[in-house]
Order: C-alpha cells, then structure tokens, then sequence
C-alpha cells in the first residue's frame, strides 16, 4: 500500500513525499483511515513504529478542510500532549514536516525554558499546540491558552506519563476541553490506571495494536555480557574502543549513574555525553543535536530523558544497568533497529541482575546469548532453567534461554517533565 491510496490530501502527499516516505508503516496504514472518518482511537505501539505520522496527517488533513472557512485570529484546534519536551519536540518537527505546504500554524510549549517566546506566539494565534502538561497548565493559569476550541486531543505515551506521575495534571486538562471532539489515545503498555483513563475518555474507539513486545526484538541481534558490578565501566570501555561502533546509546539506572558514566568514559578518551532529567533543556537539546549530528559518538541516558529519541541507523544499545520492568528493556533495544533496519544489543548483568534478565528472557521468549569471551568475566555461569530447545547459532558466544512467568515488576520514576 502506499500513501496516496489512504486518501489524503496532495499538499501532504507532497510533503510525506519529500521527507522520503511512499508506503505507510502498519499503524498508518491502520490509523490514518479510520481517523479520516472521525473516529476516536487506542493505539497500543511502541516508539519507532511511526505513530506520529498516524495522528498528526489526519489532524492535518481535517484542520486544513475546516481552515478554509474560518475567519479571524487562529484557534487552538488541536492538542497534543506529550510527557518530555525531547518527544513534544520530535511531533512538532513532525507536524511542520507533514503541513509544510498547508496555512496552519504549530507550536510547541514546554518548560525549563523562558515561556516568553511562547506567549508571544501564542498572540498570533495558533493551530496546533503540542505541550507538556506543566507548562500548559502554567499558561492556561495565567490565561494566555484557552481550550475551549479543542477538536482534536492527542495523549501521547500515556504508560511514561504515569511513571512520571503526570496524570493528575492529565486529568485536569482533559476537564478544559470540549467533550465533543475527536481523541487519539497511544500508550507502549496498558497498566490498569491507563486502560481507566483510557475507557474514560474515548468514545466507542477503534483499537490498533502494533508489533506485540514479544516480537519487537525479532531484527535486533542481542547479547549479554556477564560482568561484575564493579567492572561494568572497564567493559564498557573496552567495547567502545572499537571504532566500528558508530553510534552508542548507553542507558543508566539514575542520573547520577549516567554522569559517573560519561565522566569515566571521557577519562578513557572516549567523548560522551549524558542527557537526564538535571540538565537543562539547553544542555539535553545540544546533547541530542550532537549525538543526531554524529559529533557526540556516545550518548548516555536515563530511561525518561531517552523517551522520543528518534535517532536513523543508531548502530549500538547498551544496557549498562538492567531495567527493574522488562518492558523497558525492549522500548531500550528498540531506538535501534528503527524502520527494518537492523541493530546490535548488548546488555550487562552483574550477579543481582540475574533475575532481571530471566524476567527479560520470559517476556520477550527469545534467548540472548550469553558472550563469556571478553577480560571482566564474573565467575558464575548463568543458569536457568529452559522449557523448550535453544538451536545453536554459529557464533563463538555461549547463550541460554528461559521459561516464561506471569511475574511482573513495577517501575517507578519521579523526574516531572515541566
């Protein structure tokens, strides 16, 4: 299928063409039309599986319609909330990319940063505002945004919202805008108090569900090293002196971790960056830019900071500490692999790791080789249990595979985005 079958529009043809997309991904071709006809939608997809382009050439297409008889200063039709400014960023770029050839007018609010540029954008009038929710909330206060033209809403990685505990401030924007409207609704998981949100908010939805986590790692080739705490920093290292490894991102447990990490690496020789939740969003923006720009070769991250980090052909994920949710290692291992392509994941796992990973390996029902060939081996062999045959692949590695369980593990995290 390709883009001009779906019905749109020829100024968005035009611009999807130039942006050098001709086939839509499985969840555009899913969403886009049955958005074109109205209807509200839950959308089940992890990042990277072109869920931008899903939402935001509908909303395009029928703000462009009704653009055409309305008069007077612009009017925030659409919404779109995201939880970090990286990823509000990210679907900004995209709404401008895909309207390039259309009157309407984007924005993107968000904190960290003097909202006066902001506000005087806002005077001229808006179409689309793509927001984080505290500094939305900050403005509507101040009563520069009203909400009560709202036609379209988007809530945007609703499970990370819940993590980062936004859902309060969610809640209370949802109360600003016209009950009648069209929702979109996307979140990579669906815990209990989303799929409520969810039912609450949305109005006899169609459901799109996209690349199942269990088979989202299929393209991905994966490793693990087995290393002592201690020496995970030295490994890292070693492996990164290998300058076949174009790009690296290397994902922390804390902040703290992550600048400990960039600072070793960079006593190493090695040029990193760190991008978390105590940088400035002018120090995480250059991070990014750099890393986008192949000037940083290392980028590190926390889980938060990472989330809307939409990087081509990032060859390396490094999983320097093992996710507490096995979820994320999979949203982790998939910024690479984007779009088909293929990518190289390697984890670490120190001896109180070793049931993080069986979690991982129970999930995803995919054994990860285990790599006992490198200079900081731990002395213990991983051993679990296996309920079906491992086919050997021919590689100079030892690997493993485990049983699935129903045993889940909840991750919290308290960084708030403004």
């Amino acid at each position: 299928m390709l883009f001009r079958n779906l019905k749109i529009i020829e100024p968005i043809l035009k611009a999807v063409k130039s942006e050098g997309y001709t086939e839509p991904t499985p969840i555009q071709s899913k969403a886009i039309p049955s958005l074109l006809e109205g209807r509200d939608l839950l959308g089940c997809a992890q990042t990277g599986t072109g869920k931008t382009a899903a939402f935001a050439i509908p909303i395009l297409q029928d703000l462009s319609e009704e653009h055409r008889n309305i008069k007077g200063k612009r009017q925030i039709k659409a919404l779109i909330l995201a939880p970090t400014r990286e990823l509000a960023i990210q679907i900004g770029d995209s709404f401008k990319a895909y309207g390039k050839y259309l009157n309407l007018k984007t924005l993107v609010v968000y904190g960290g940063v003097s909202q006066h540029p902001q506000t005087r954008s806002l005077t001229s009038g808006v179409d689309i505002l793509v927001a984080t929710p505290g500094r939305l909330l900050d403005l509507v206060n101040q009563k520069y945004i009203r909400l009560n033209q709202v036609t379209h809403f988007v809530l945007d990685e609703a499970d990370m919202m819940l993590d980062m505990g936004m859902l309060p401030d969610v809640k209370r924007i949802i109360k600003l805008i016209p009950e009648i409207r069209q929702t979109m609704f996307f979140s990579a998981t669906m815990p209990d108090e989303i799929a409520k949100l969810s039912s609450s908010i949305l109005k006899n939805p169609v459901t799109v569900s996209i690349t199942p986590v269990s088979s989202a790692v299929e393209i991905i080739e994966q490793s693990v090293y087995q290393v002592d705490k201690g020496n995970k920093i030295n490994l890292l290292i070693h492996l990164l002196k290998n300058k076949a490894i174009v790009s690296a991102l290397v994902f922390s447990r804390t902040k703290h971790g992550a600048d400990k990490i960039v600072k070793a690496l960079e006593k190493a020789g090695l040029q990193a960056q760190a991008i978390h939740g105590n940088k400035s969003q002018n120090a995480r923006q250059l991070a990014l830019s750099n890393f986008k720009e192949r000037k940083t070769r290392i980028l590190v991250a926390t889980d938060i900071a990472a989330r809307g980090i939409d990087i081509e052909e990032l060859s390396h994920v490094f999983n320097f500490d093992l996710p507490e949710v096995p979820e994320t290692y999979v949203h982790r291992i998939g910024r690479t692999g984007r779009a088909g392509l293929g990518g190289i994941a390697i984890a670490f796992c120190d001896q109180e790791e070793k049931l993080l990973l069986r979690d991982i390996q129970k999930l995803t029902s995919k054994s990860i080789e285990i790599v006992g060939d490198h200079p900081f081996p731990w002395n213990e062999k991983l051993q679990f249990s296996t309920s079906k045959p491992v086919t050997p692949r021919a590689r100079s590695t030892k690997k493993t595979s485990y049983s699935k369980s129903n045993a889940e593990k909840k991750e919290k995290s308290y960084w708030k985005s403004r």
